[in-house]
């Protein structure tokens, strides 16, 4: 298995890094994370992956069959997300870090988006009017958006960097070096009704999460309002709106 190696970055790059976002589009299955994850993507100019596109093949498994993860399934899995987004971030910033840390990009909206950010430099027509001003600002920061249910506080304390699963993720034999990287991490919630997202989950077609498990998520949904650098989003705001509200909160 490959190990990772990356050259510690010179004081410059350091600042690049504590300048950095790292967005984590959260909430339970239905709330729309790839839809805004990629319309983020589009207006920061930002390259966005699903997360469950990190998932090993034994957690796509389990889902498929109807059964939920344990937490002793997700820590690697949360774990690679964020050694995922460290690396993203260094590579932006042309810091020498190889790995074999790849999501599999099988997700419609994770593909459309990924594309437009290598091809395009992600246009930003549809946003701009009244945020454009702190557009200019945002664009010019590296950085990714991953979308990740994201539950728990543990589970966030690990996207945050601030804890790390006893056991290694995955990806990589040895990931020290992506772990010691500091970057800002910011949670946009999507918060929404049990009934609105029962009518979405039911509407829904080849997601591999079953409509019977959305009570047992809000159930194990532990709210992040009251947490640092949250931005709490409804659903039931146009994704225009959601975006705009994104973007003037981490422009503070």
């Amino acid at each position: 298995m490959q190990r990772v190696e990356c050259i510690s970055p010179m004081e410059g790059d350091r600042n690049e890094i504590n300048h950095a976002i790292f967005l984590v589009v959260m909430g339970v299955s239905g709330t729309g994370k790839s839809t805004l994850g990629a319309a983020l993507s589009n207006a920061l100019k930002l390259p966005f992956i699903d997360g469950d596109d990190l998932h090993p093949p034994s957690n796509v498994a389990k889902m498929t069959r109807g059964e939920a993860l344990t937490d002793e399934d997700r820590k690697p899995w949360l774990a690679r997300i964020r050694q995922t987004a460290v690396k993203s971030i260094l590579d932006q910033l042309g810091v020498p870090a190889s790995t074999d840390i790849e999501p599999c990009i099988n997700k419609p909206e994770t593909r459309r988006a990924m594309d437009k950010f290598e091809e395009e430099g992600m246009p930003v027509e549809e946003c701009r009017g009244t945020i454009s001003p702190l557009l200019s600002e945002v664009q010019h920061r590296p950085g990714i958006i991953i979308a990740c249910s994201a539950l728990k506080k543990t589970y966030r304390d690990i996207l945050r960097g601030l804890t790390r699963p006893t056991s290694p993720s995955p990806c990589c034999e040895d990931s020290s070096d992506l772990n010691a990287v500091t970057i800002q991490t910011w949670f946009v919630f999507l918060k929404g009704s049990k009934d609105m997202l029962m009518d979405r989950m039911q509407k829904r077609k080849g997601h591999f999460m079953k409509v019977q498990m959305l009570e047992s998520q809000l159930g194990t949904l532990e709210s992040p309002e009251d947490e640092p650098d949250v931005i709490t989003v409804p659903i039931e705001c146009s994704t225009e709106e959601q975006v705009r509200r994104v973007v003037m909160a981490i422009d503070l």
